[in-house]
């Protein structure tokens, strides 16, 4: 085999399944010889049947292409010549190498033997922190043209240019990075340490040159966090005159203009302002540029705040730039995220030089070791891995409880936020961290003269889930397997040895902790044992298999809960007095070192079930509420219990009182209010009543695009079965896809109802040809499914409760937002059922303030999905009757802006919509 010789391959197909009759309808070869390529082959193939029209749609390969090419045969032995003593390349080897040995073999071809690169796992470990995978989005990254995505000819050659490039980047990396990877390199699915091999024999006797080193690990060295020298600086208020310079094509939006003076305003005077910008204001911009004139005039630290980290990260890697431009000069914006977002490099050094368990972790542990030579955040939000590398991450997170040493200090990634936070001009952070704020050994207020809370309705949420404790049987049933008894071969038994070696604990301290162990671990079971009969009971006549329920309606006696916790501190009491032993001995072996770091973040990870245990069942507190959700079908192992805060306002208060008339405090959102309730969200918030609301509405033509339709004949919903009314919705869905052409979310307010109607819509075919996506069905996250939708032109997407709102589809990527149901929370859903019963009781109607607002607020983030820019056209189409039946209905339609609304048939929407298109 010639080691310098690669063929890359791509093929497109007319399924996944060459057993059942798929075929290949594209192929590619290119060839590279000593890191050049030689040789293009590129064929149509005729498949000898039709090609699925979404396939057609993802390739552009329509059955004219490929009418007059001969079939896989007649190519068979060229190709398989052309893959002869090279090494195999592909960007997923998983798929093209399978399917062209079955139609090689097919073809009376012998079977190719030798080594395989796969592109995808090659740049998954070169470019950790890759959005996406996908070979248009890791090219696009990497600046390398890829002219059609899924048509095999550019495909190859994008993977051929993406293969090379590769092969330079890693010869990038240090000596000491290469060989930490190489040892690992035979664990890969694909034979890349050949690959390693010869990077690290090239580079060998140099060194980390430009580099940190932590333990023999290579860190990108930081920049000393600087200080800025200013004259005085005179505030810009020229709005309009300096974005015209900065974007060519600027479009004058008098509101944002008007947003960004009061703002200015407010800061300046250190007033608390409540503001509702709608979709189109250049918020983010609105609010940046104020707050960087504040900052670098007064000398004086602005803190902003997001909801997720993800609008985090973007809001400060997005938008520095131009703040700078519009400045005119430096402004210093900082990240600071909650300690656990950072990697602990103690952890992560004692992991390296221990056994690694699984294809996940050795692929993590590489994937790291690459990006420690980059990153100078060490936020393990940066990364992207498996989910089994999601497992390694959790273990080598910074915690509260491992303060580190002088030497660790220096290179710890959370201290050097800290530090460049406290010299920033403007700070930005999330919610969950700012609300903790009050509780930090570290506070940043202190030099803060100004609180921006962007997304602020969410605040109430971010305190919800910052108080909510949880009890899940998967959850500590793993940590128990984990850590194991003595008959068990786990982490008890390593710890023993050690001890044995080292000398750090008795064997009656031993015996005693394998004791409590076991006697907490049946208290454990005991207690789960009843919890899903009492469970079971409960729902025995219900004809749904998942449920959920107060925990005060279920009947149980704290005898067992106490003695559970109990034996579980007095495990943890005598495992911290074994582990300060341990830790205190200084000749270890590596092994013994990582058998006490695990042994260390086992406990510690049992020390917060300790406490969650102890505050959902032995020490409830009153103002919160505990419920037990679990399925019929699988108990107890799906027994999960929750307890939240019912209100919020104390706990965003710790932040905001102190500082209430002295320093300005800024809530801004799109939908901060409802018609009939205008402080439903800002009372929550603790805002004062002597604190308007100012709202900034976008141009008047902004929604020109926008048309909403309710369906006038659909079954009324309370009136009919669920069956019955699943079966309108597709028929309905079906209708719209079908007229749109695709390029539809279908909004669902419950999992089970979503899942019929898909089956359903399924079930028909009348949708075949086109891709379905859908939440809790289709794998992958939300930000997965919406890329998805993304890339096919005829696509639906079905979502629940988080594709309401957050999700941004400009342009004609999203033609139509189809609302199933009105989105109440159900009447069962037992937060929601305390939340109103409480309400009750002071004599207000829970419903009509609380039900109906939070409905409402979510229906108007339902058509933010919808217009997000001035340009944009979209159809909001509204299934539920009860938005004309009942009287609360025009509560919802109020909530909307100035868009025409028709009540019409769904035969004469589909109508309307066919004419609207043609004007189009």
């Amino acid at each position: 085999m010639n080691k310098d010789k690669y063929v890359v391959v791509d093929i497109e197909t007319t399924g996944h399944a060459p057993a059942k009759g798929d075929r290949i309808i594209q192929l590619a070869i290119v060839t590279i010889e000593n890191g050049e390529i030689i040789d293009t082959y590129v064929e149509f193939v005729n498949p000898g049947r039709k090609i699925p029209m979404f396939i057609q749609d993802l390739t552009g390969i329509s059955d004219e292409d490929v009418a007059n090419a001969e079939p896989f045969e007649f190519y068979a032995e060229t190709v398989s010549e052309k893959l002869q003593d090279a090494i195999f390349v592909a960007h997923n080897t998983n798929f093209d190498l399978p399917f062209l040995q079955k139609e090689l073999q097919r073809s009376g071809q012998p079977k190719w033997q030798g080594l395989t690169m796969d592109t995808v796992e090659l740049s998954r470990l070169l470019y950790p922190t890759a959005i996406s995978y996908k070979l248009q989005d890791i090219t696009a990254d990497l600046g390398i043209p890829l002219g059609n995505a899924h048509r095999a000819d550019d495909d190859a050659y994008a993977t051929a240019e993406l293969f090379l490039r590769s092969k330079e980047d890693l010869k990038s990396l240090p000596y000491e990075t290469l060989a930490l990877l190489h040892k690992r390199s035979f664990l890969l699915k694909s034979d890349l340490s050949r690959l390693l091999y010869e990077a690290t024999a090239q580079k060998r006797g140099s060194h980390a040159s430009g580099l940190d080193q932590f333990r023999g690990v290579p860190l990108k060295t930081r920049k000393p966090v600087d200080s800025v020298n200013r004259v005085e600086y005179k505030p810009k208020t020229d709005w309009h005159d300096r974005l015209e310079a900065i974007f060519p094509n600027f479009e004058r939006r008098d509101s944002q203009f008007e947003m960004m003076s009061a703002i200015q305003n407010a800061l300046g005077n250190a007033d608390e302002m409540v503001i509702e910008a709608s979709t189109g204001m250049g918020k983010t911009i609105g609010y940046l540029l104020p707050a960087a004139n504040h900052a670098l005039a007064t000398g004086k630290q602005v803190l902003v705040s997001t909801y997720t980290t993800h609008l985090q990260d973007q809001l400060t890697w997005n938008e520095t730039k131009l703040v700078e431009k519009f400045i005119g000069e430096r402004v210093r914006i900082s990240l600071i995220k909650g300690l656990g977002h950072y990697l602990d490099l103690s952890r992560f050094s004692e992991i390296l030089f221990g056994e690694d368990e699984s294809y996940d972790e050795t692929f993590t542990i590489m994937q790291i070791l690459i990006w420690l030579t980059r990153t100078t955040t060490g936020d393990l939000n940066e990364l992207n891995v498996s989910s089994g590398g999601q497992l390694l991450l959790d273990k080598i997170r910074r915690s509260h409880t491992r303060r580190p040493g002088r030497e660790e200090k220096i290179y710890d990634f959370y201290e050097y936020a800290l530090e460049q936070a406290k010299s920033a001009d403007i700070i930005v952070t999330n919610h969950a961290f700012l609300l903790n704020q009050p509780h930090s050994s570290n506070p940043l207020l202190e030099n803060v003269d100004a609180i921006i809370w962007d997304e602020a309705h969410q605040a109430v949420q971010a305190a919800v889930s910052q108080y909510e404790k949880t009890f899940v049987y998967t959850q500590w049933k793993y940590i128990f397997g984990q850590i194991g008894t003595t008959e068990e071969r786990q982490l008890y038994s390593k710890l023993r040895a050690a001890a044995e070696t080292s000398g750090f604990a008795t064997r009656t301290e031993l015996a005693k902790l394998n004791a409590l162990f076991i006697g907490f671990t049946k208290y454990f079971d005991r207690i789960c044992l009843m919890l899903s009969a009492e469970f079971g009971e409960k729902f025995k006549n219900r004809r749904h298999k998942k449920n959920a329920i107060l925990l005060s309606e279920i009947p149980f006696h704290n005898n067992d809960f106490s003695k559970l916790l109990r034996l579980l501190n007095e495990w943890i009491d005598l495992s911290q007095t074994i582990l300060q032993r341990a830790e205190s001995i200084a000749e270890k072996t590596i092994e013994d070192r990582l058998v006490i770091a695990d042994w260390r973040y086992w406990t510690e990870e049992l020390m917060v079930k300790a406490v969650e245990f102890s505050e959902i069942f032995v020490f409830p507190i009153a103002d919160e509420v505990s419920w037990i959700e679990g399925d019929l079908r699988s108990l107890p192992n799906s027994l999960s219990l929750y307890k939240r805060p019912f209100a919020v306002t104390s706990i965003i208060e710790q932040v905001t009182a102190p500082i209430r008339g002295k320093k300005a405090i800024i809530w801004l959102s799109g939908t901060m209010t409802v018609p009939s309730n205008e402080r439903f969200i800002v009372s929550q918030l603790g805002v004062p009543a002597s604190v308007e609301i100012t709202k900034y509405e976008p141009p008047k033509d902004f929604y020109q695009g926008a048309r909403v339709f309710v369906i006038e004949d659909m079954p009324d919903i309370q009136q009919v079965s669920q069956t019955d009314y699943i079966e309108a919705v597709a028929d309905a869905v079906i209708r719209t896809v079908l007229v749109t052409e695709g390029r539809c979310f279908v909004l669902f307010t419950s999992q089970d109802m979503l899942r019929k109607t898909v089956d359903l819509i399924q079930d028909t075919q009348l949708l075949d040809d086109y891709m379905l996506f859908a939440q809790g069905i289709s794998s992958g996250s939300r930000m997965r499914l919406l890329k998805s939708f993304q890339r096919f032109q005829r696509s639906v997407l079905f979502g629940t409760n988080s594709f309401w709102e957050g999700v941004d589809v400009p342009g004609d990527a999203l033609r139509a937002v189809v609302v199933v149901r009105l989105p109440f929370t159900s009447p069962d859903e037992p937060v929601f059922k305390a939340k109103s019963e409480l309400i009750a009781k002071e004599g207000i109607n829970p419903f009509l303030h609380y039900a109906l607002p939070e409905a409402v607020l979510r229906f108007r983030q339902g058509f933010g999905r919808l217009i997000r820019s001035k340009n944009d056209q979209g159809l909001f189409i509204v299934l539920d009757r009860r938005i004309e039946t009942k009287s609360y209905g025009q509560e919802f339609l109020d909530a909307l802006p100035e868009v025409g609304v028709s009540k019409v048939s769904l035969e004469k929407m589909v109508t309307d919509i066919e004419h609207w298109y043609n004007k189009q």
